[in-house]
């Protein structure tokens, strides 16, 4: 018995092979190369004690009988781990970790534990709520990073292999294939472009990583559908092009600052693709309205243009195409390839400033659709500039020229704080608004 212990590991070291010796497919070679580089994440919270403000009242202690307040032992702060997840390295030298947002969210202290043990607190840099991205920095001594693919590479049924910590496990390995590609509408982030795939997927696998077979990140595991509460082999992935532009910003700028083109947008039914005369299986994204004054409309965009592609990528949803939108840079360029009266044609437009563009119904808000926003120009606030009389917010009460100074509990300075605000609630829109000097509420739904 003794024997076989001490010839085991031998034996486990090498290659697996068939019965006639004929080696057999593993993932093990890169799994070795490519583990080192996926972390775990634990986050802590701090709870303060605090003691009942009547307890500072002389009056209230002489009454009852109790102790002076000095006397009494002061309790220290607690600190309890709140969550955890996963994360990748992506630069080794500078010690880059890139996670979700939601894994270190509201998080007092955040540690990184590698694979041999080591374990480091970690700097959050910065965020991206928007696409759910965080980067986060180590200081640290032989690191091992993961390179980073083209995402606009993939294709359904490319091998993948999701890495992470599921339910604080440790790192764990799940096997699958990209199921589907430019997922969206699943109201998880602001930016949806997902990559869904079948490779397990569960709770603490957040921030972790999504290799191809070469071990190239091809994306960060995300998010699951779990009606049960466990995976059902349906799990997301935030595409490694719109991480790393994320993390880009981030490393530069501390914060990203996203662009758009002052336009409305809206997806193709089947109606509307007989109205626009759409070849079968063309895709596309209809624009609704052209803001005035915004980079689109400088283009010469107009309304009824349906944009095929962003720089050569297909824009088959409105979701795809304002993740496209949302990678570039303010001050960028992107071509559009466009279909206009049943020929297509290219337009060069410029990405704008989210403050100096007017803004528009439902890119804000499905709830706002037919009101168009601009800054107001005489202060803080944002301007009703245009408002259907049919739309929901006509009928709630508000008119073109309002100035909206509050959303959901928040103030309003402009457009930029007006879209932060309204993602609050999904469901209900509570505004502030200021009507010639009086000041009121109102609430559309």
């Amino acid at each position: 018995m003794l024997a076989v212990l001490q010839v085991q590991p031998a034996v486990a070291a090498l290659p697996m092979v068939d019965s006639e010796g004929k080696s057999l497919p593993t993932l093990a070679p890169m799994l070795q190369r490519v583990n080192p580089a996926v972390v775990n994440i634990s986050t802590y919270s701090t709870t303060q004690f605090t003691n009942n403000p009547l307890l500072n009242d002389p009056f209230f202690r002489h009454f009852f009988n109790l102790p002076d307040q000095r006397q009494r032992q002061q309790q220290t702060p607690k600190k309890r781990q709140q969550s955890a997840g996963s994360g990748v390295i992506v630069d080794a030298k500078k010690g880059i970790v890139m996670t979700n947002y939601h894994v270190v969210k509201n998080a007092d202290e955040v540690r990184v534990s590698l694979v041999d043990g080591r374990s480091y607190e970690a700097k959050v840099v910065g965020s991206d709520p928007e696409l759910d991205v965080a980067i986060l920095e180590i200081d640290a001594d032989k690191l091992t990073a993961l390179a980073i693919a083209d995402s606009a590479r993939l294709q359904v049924g490319d091998f993948v292999v999701a890495i992470g910590n599921p339910f604080g496990l440790g790192q764990t390995v799940t096997t699958g294939v990209v199921s589907a590609l430019g997922r969206s509408g699943l109201g998880i982030e602001g930016y949806e472009n997902f990559i869904q795939t079948d490779a397990s997927i569960n709770p603490g696998n957040s921030g972790g990583a999504l290799v191809n077979l070469n071990g190239e990140l091809v994306g960060i595991n995300t998010a699951i559908i779990a009606p049960a509460g466990g995976n059902v082999g349906i799990g997301f992935a935030i595409p490694a092009n719109m991480a790393k532009a994320s993390m880009v910003q981030i490393l530069e700028h501390g914060e990203v600052k996203r662009g758009q083109l002052g336009i409305g947008i809206q997806d193709i039914t089947p109606d509307l693709r007989e109205a626009f005369e759409l070849n079968n299986g063309q895709q596309g994204v209809l624009v609704s309205n052209v803001l005035q004054g915004s980079p689109a409309e400088k283009a010469g965009l107009k309304a009824g243009d349906v944009v095929l592609e962003v720089d050569g990528q297909a824009s088959e949803s409105t979701g795809k195409l304002r993740s496209l939108i949302g990678m570039k840079r303010i001050g960028e360029s992107v071509k559009l390839t466009i279909l206009r009266d049943g020929k297509q044609k290219t337009v060069k437009v410029n990405i704008g400033d989210q403050q100096s563009v007017v803004s528009g119904d439902s890119d804000l808000h499905p709830l706002l659709e037919g009101a168009r926003f601009e800054n107001n120009p005489d202060g803080d606030g944002v301007v009703i500039a245009m408002l259907s009389p049919n739309s929901a917010a006509a009928y709630s009460g508000l008119r073109p020229g309002d100035i909206i100074i509050g959303a959901n509990k928040r103030r309003v300075k402009d457009l930029e704080s007006l879209q932060a605000a309204l993602r609050l609630s999904k469901s209900s829109v509570l505004l502030q608004v200021n009507r010639g000097g009086a000041l009121f509420y109102i609430v559309i739904r």
